[in-house]
């Protein structure tokens, strides 16, 4: 079994009963997001990801109100 970081945060979800849709356009990404039937993750495994998620996003907070108003004013030409 060659698990990467993918192929774990896709089982993690899995587990939890959430449905992952991951994007890929190459085939062996492809078929590496479905190979995560053959492996389960431990209760202590499932803890330590979940400890992973610091509640920041590192994209932009939607629920920053500053952050809402500027883009809301934001056009594209």
């Amino acid at each position: 079994m060659g698990s990467g970081v993918a192929q774990v945060v896709l089982r993690w979800l899995t587990q939890r009963g959430v449905v992952a849709i991951p994007k890929s356009v190459r085939a062996e990404r492809m078929a590496e997001n479905f190979d995560i039937f053959d492996f389960e993750l431990t209760d202590e495994q499932m803890a330590a990801v979940a400890t992973l998620d610091t509640g920041n996003t590192l994209f932009f907070d939607h629920h920053d109100p500053a952050m809402v108003d500027w883009l809301a004013k934001r056009r594209v030409d």
